[in-house]
Formats: C-alpha cells, structure tokens, sequence
C-alpha cells in the first residue's frame, strides 16, 4: 500500500494542501500514520475518498451531506435506502434552485426588455428603478 504526503496526495488529486487539511478537519479523511518527524501519510483508500468527495460536490451535495454518504459506502451492510433517500432530497433541492433561478431570469429579462440601453440615460434605467424602489414589493416578473 502506498503512502503519500500531503503534498503528494494533493497533487495526485488536483486539490490543494488546504483543502486537504480542512477535509482532515471536517473527517472526511484521515492520514495512515505519521513520520518520525510529524509529516502525515495518506494511503490509496485517502485518494479514493478524495475522488468520491469530488464527484458528490459535482451533483450538488454539500460536504455534511458527503460526510453521510462516506459513512453509508464504509459500511456496505447498510440500507441502500438511505443513500436513495438522500438522493431524492438533493433532487429536490436542485429542482427548488432551478424554479428559484427561473423566477430570477424571467424577473431580470422583463426588465432588461423594458431598458432602453444606449438610447436613455441610467436616471431613465427600469433596471436601476427597480432595485431602487423603496417598498418591498416584487421587481417586475417576480410572482414569488
């Protein structure tokens, strides 16, 4: 089994040395051992944890929720339940953001229609009106 730096292991894996130590921090990997004179060493199981890391922060999950599902994969005697359970909330996490993101595009492209640009000045702005406005009713296009 290999043993890695720190140094290594984050170059192995394309993540910085800080990263790594926040990771450490957080439990989400944990050195081998340590040399006589403290440097940490990390063996393959590190730079398979790290890739699982990254490829559950690409489809969204937030590091508390990667720390679940490490210790889900630890221990293979557990429900796959859990870890569809899981699945089906990140789903509808993104699915609530892409509704929100959506609201925001319609609002912002209702106002950019309305601004003249080049042809008036920012007093004239719709743009700069709305954000502007004093009350706390939408921007136009928002329906909440």
């Amino acid at each position: 089994m290999a043993n890695f730096t720190i140094g290594k292991l984050a170059k192995q894996t394309g993540l910085g040395v800080e990263t790594l130590r926040y990771y450490e921090r957080r439990g989400l990997i944990e050195p081998q051992s340590r040399t006589g004179s403290g440097y940490r060493l990390y063996d393959d199981d590190a730079g398979r944890r790290l890739r699982f890391i990254r490829r559950a922060q690409s489809l969204g999950f937030s590091l508390d929720q990667v720390a679940e599902l490490l210790s889900l994969s630890d221990r293979p005697e557990k429900s796959a339940a859990e870890v569809k359970q899981l699945a089906r909330e990140k789903i509808a996490d993104i699915e609530s953001r892409i509704h929100d993101l959506e609201r925001m595009k319609s609002a912002l492209s209702v106002l950019e229609d309305q601004c003249p640009g080049h042809a008036g000045t920012t007093a004239e702005c719709p743009i700069l009106a709305a954000l502007n406005r004093q009350n706390q009713e939408p921007v136009a296009g928002e329906n909440g």
